[in-house]
């Protein structure tokens, strides 16, 4: 079994990690400070250099402008980009969009390809998800209000959504409705593209996350679904193959996510280790003679590595073995890789002490805006549940 980091994207992940440290880290705190919408035309001017250093859209496939990466390599790119809370954005790796390319270039339509995936995979436009809803558990996609009723050549829409990703400013959601309420629950409801231009589609607000709206790309909103109309051309794929085509998003999804949450656990890693190797505690001891730190430093250590092999092999399983055959290790790093990452930001902000709680560092943008990683793509205590069934039933 080799280990060892594929020759062939070597080069690549040396590029890109000189890229993230020279060119888009220097920009973190404007961006932040300021906002995504009005740090607009710096995020811009960093796509552009992404775009010219031939960089752009690693997860893409070529046809579409990408880099034509394999699950696992992309893996690997993934986590260097997550040392940046911008990585994926100026790369144009970001979700909700890389997950929605990623179903349009299997299930569009040559047409909605041409409108929607050529201007999404150039960066000239957003998209947003929107299938969670504030009625019904998120943890069950198959319980769904939101309804598209067929009326001749259009489907009416009606329903209540929140958590729709980035739908500030976006220009066209993936919705999950249920078209035929009679059928079984998986196959119930279809992927229907809504222009957020369409009348009746209604962005209520920014859902605050501790306190924060966010904007932009960088923003969660609720909402409204009032008799919206759009042609039964915009369906994604068959009508009632929305759970599939949700599970053919969600897989490898929870491994980009999974290899983002290792790239901010090396962020933090490093941050920690520096204030331990350098905060003086008297005249001449520093953090790093406290048996404390010591023991969270080789903790972290082996904990980043152990999520690391796990999602790559969950990776490979997925490319080599199909995804069905990769379920319980998908479920096994999606709680496993949050906890990891967020205990160590928790312990990186106890050793910087009252500076960690500040945004003088980066610790407190993970510490609010990384929390969500045990609740969204299923929360830590469904796929426990979930996996230790299958695990058991091997036994009974």
């Amino acid at each position: 079994m080799d280990f060892s980091i594929p020759e062939s994207v070597r080069p690549l992940l040396e590029k890109i990690e000189r890229f993230i440290a020279d060119v888009v880290m220097p920009a973190e705190h404007e961006v932040l400070e300021k906002g995504f919408r009005a740090a607009d035309p710096l995020l811009e001017e960093l796509r552009g250099k992404c775009k010219a250093a031939g960089l752009w859209g690693p997860q893409m496939p070529k046809d579409i402008g990408g880099l034509g990466l394999s699950l696992v390599e992309h893996g690997l790119v993934s986590e260097r980009l997550g040392r940046s809370p911008l990585g994926h954005y100026v790369f144009g790796a970001q979700a909700p969009d890389a997950g929605n390319m990623e179903i349009l270039h299997k299930f569009g339509t040559p047409a909605q390809k041409e409108r929607w995936l050529g201007p999404l995979s150039r960066g000239e436009i957003r998209s947003c998800f929107s299938m969670t809803e504030p009625e019904n558990p998120g943890s069950n996609p198959t319980l769904l209000s939101c309804t598209a009723v067929r009326d001749g050549d259009h489907y009416v829409i009606d329903g209540h959504k929140w958590f729709t990703s980035s739908a500030d400013g976006a220009a066209f959601a993936i919705v999950m409705a249920v078209t035929n309420p009679d059928a079984s629950p998986h196959a119930r409801a279809s992927m229907i593209i809504v222009p957020t231009d369409t009348p009746g589609f209604e962005l209520a607000r920014n859902i605050k996350i501790m306190g924060d709206p966010g904007e932009a790309w960088a923003s969660h909103s609720e909402i409204w679904y009032r008799n919206v109309r759009v042609p039964v051309e915009n369906r994604l794929g068959p009508e009632n193959a929305g759970f599939m085509i949700a599970q053919e998003r969600l897989g490898p999804g929870r491994i980009h996510h999974c290899m983002r949450w290792i790239g901010i656990c090396e962020r933090v890693f490093d941050t920690m280790c520096r204030r331990i190797a350098t905060r003086k505690i008297d005249d001449e001891k520093t953090l790093a003679t406290r048996q404390i730190a010591q023991a969270w430093v080789a903790e972290a250590r082996a904990e980043i590595d152990a999520a690391r092999l796990m999602v790559l092999n969950a990776a490979w399983t997925i490319e080599h073995k199909g995804f069905q055959n990769a379920r319980d290790q998908v479920s096994l790093i999606k709680f496993f890789v949050a906890n990891v990452m967020l205990q160590l930001v928790d312990k990186a902000i106890q050793m910087h002490g009252a500076l960690g709680i500040t945004s003088d560092t980066v610790l407190a943008h993970y510490y609010v805006h990384e929390r969500g990683a045990r609740i969204y793509d299923g929360p830590d205590e469904v796929h426990k549940m979930v996996v230790a069934k299958r695990i058991l039933a091997r036994y009974a």
